[in-house]
């Protein structure tokens, strides 16, 4: 800006010594007394360069006769924005001899030096106001950049509804819209701005880099976008599946509030039922649909009533994994004890269900140290240890009512089937209290397995086995 102030102030102190000094006259002796005496002076009331013979002042006295033919008018500047000066101040002037024209010429040129000064003043100011805006645009970018690659499932920045909300979406494009529109009048006024100070203008460059990092930035919403609108159609769909299920829900306490209304007697409760398979075979049984973790510790408790006629039990459940089909089995076969088998290692355990009555039998076992302890009608009736010690019951496996597995899920002996019927069977993760099995055994503390509960929906009967409704507390009594 100083630079360009000193070169217009060069420009005006110029213009005069260009304008005309003292020019050498005709004749040898003469030129020395041209040369000690001012040349000609130019007007300053005539600003626009008017002037030719007619208005050239008087010579001075005793200065010598001008010549017939006078040199050419000298070249005046009267198109340019400051009028020039005269050609020659006399150098003994005082102050005081100025002519008033003079005066008014020269504060009129510092007047305009100063507008210039301003001027270029208030558009540096200008030009770096817009340079702090440019800066902030691009830190706001980044910021939009980096939260957008830092957000996790599901932070909102922009506002306060959930990411697949369609108002976000457009929250950011009015956004991105926005900061593209006001770059782009920065854009256009920055060159004019520039244009009138000398100072470098790198400032081309900013917006090329700002239009990068838009675009970058349009490019990363676009596919926030697109995703936004995947998620929208997946949930869509769940919910339509969720309504459904809804609906299937409300239809059937629809239902049982019409069974209750007109006094219907054929409801049950969920665990109301029995399996009852009739004759020994190889092709009747019942299945658990549903999947074993893997255990540490268990209780298994069961209401049998055996039909076989005293010549062995049978096989109440079995449960085999791969590479092991004797993972967990209550059997008694023949004349034999019933045993308790766990990874293929047998504890005989003093139960008896001979008698084709309702029994209640509670069977629980631990890892440490393979303690088992097997109840009867809510007694204990015996326990011990070392019974597959540490051994952990495999995940994944299948379990079977009915029928003692020799593969996984197959290879039935009708000899070790069961007849009879079962109800209740119930699987926990952990040994029951012998508080809780009497309760269980009293009808008193009803109690279903977290780890298998006895459930309609989640036992299978097969080959002719039957599935019918029971309540093992009512039946009890009756038979």
């Amino acid at each position: 800006m100083l630079a360009f102030l000193g070169a217009v102030i060069c420009i005006i102190a110029s213009v005069p010594l260009a304008a005309g000094p003292a020019r050498a006259l005709p004749g040898g002796a003469d030129n020395a007394s041209a040369a000690e005496s001012p040349g000609p002076q130019r007007s300053l009331s005539a600003p626009h360069g008017a002037g030719g013979p007619s208005a050239r002042p008087p010579a001075p006295p005793g200065a010598p006769a001008a010549s017939a033919h006078p040199p050419p008018a000298l070249p005046l500047l009267g198109r340019f924005l400051c009028t020039p000066l005269a050609a020659a101040c006399p150098a003994g002037a005082e102050p005081g001899d100025a002519a008033p024209g003079a005066r008014d010429e020269l504060l009129l040129l510092q007047s305009a030096a100063e507008q210039l000064r301003q001027t270029a003043l208030q558009q540096e100011a200008r030009i770096r106001a817009d340079r702090d805006a440019i800066r902030e645009l691009t830190s706001k970018l980044g910021r939009c950049e980096g939260g957008l690659r830092d957000a996790g499932p599901r932070r909102d920045t922009l506002a306060d509804g959930p990411w697949d909300s369609p108002a976000l979406v457009l929250q950011l494009e009015d956004a991105v819209r926005a900061l593209r529109d006001r770059i782009e009048r920065i854009e256009q006024e920055l060159p004019a701005r520039v244009n009138f100070s000398a100072a470098p203008a790198p400032a081309p460059a900013v917006p090329t880099a700002l239009h990068s990092k838009m675009d970058e930035l349009e490019g990363q919403l676009l596919a926030k976008v697109l995703a936004l609108e995947k998620e929208r159609v997946a949930f869509s769909h769940n919910s339509h599946r969720q309504r459904q299920e809804v609906e299937k829900e409300l239809d059937a306490l629809q239902d049982r509030v019409a069974e209750l209304e007109y006094g219907s007697s054929a409801y049950s409760p969920p665990d109301a039922f029995k399996i009852s398979i009739p004759i020994r075979n190889n092709y009747m049984y019942a299945r658990v649909r549903k999947a074993l973790p893997e255990l540490y510790a268990f209780t298994v408790c069961v209401w049998l009533r055996s039909r076989s006629g005293g010549t062995g039990q049978g096989t109440p459940f079995s449960y085999s994994v791969p590479g092991q089909a004797n993972e967990i089995v209550l059997l008694e076969a023949g004349h034999d004890p019933m045993e308790l088998l766990i990874n293929d290692k047998v504890a005989q355990l003093p139960l008896s269900l001979k008698d084709n009555g309702w029994h209640h039998i509670c069977i629980a076992w631990t890892t440490r140290d393979g303690l088992w302890s097997a109840y009867q009608d809510g007694q204990l009736q015996g326990s011990g240890e070392n019974l597959a010690a540490w051994h952990p019951i495999k995940p994944h496996g299948i379990l079977i009512l009915g029928q003692e597995q020799d593969t996984l899920g197959g290879r039935f002996d009708a000899t070790q089937a069961f007849v009879g019927d079962i109800a209740q069977f119930n699987l926990w993760d952990h040994a029951l209290t012998p508080a809780q099995v009497l309760g269980i055994a009293n009808c008193t503390g009803p109690l279903l397995g977290n780890v298998v509960p006895w459930e309609d929906k989640l036992v299978e009967a097969f080959g002719g086995a039957t599935k019918a409704t029971f309540d093992v507390c009512k039946g009890r009594a009756k038979a």
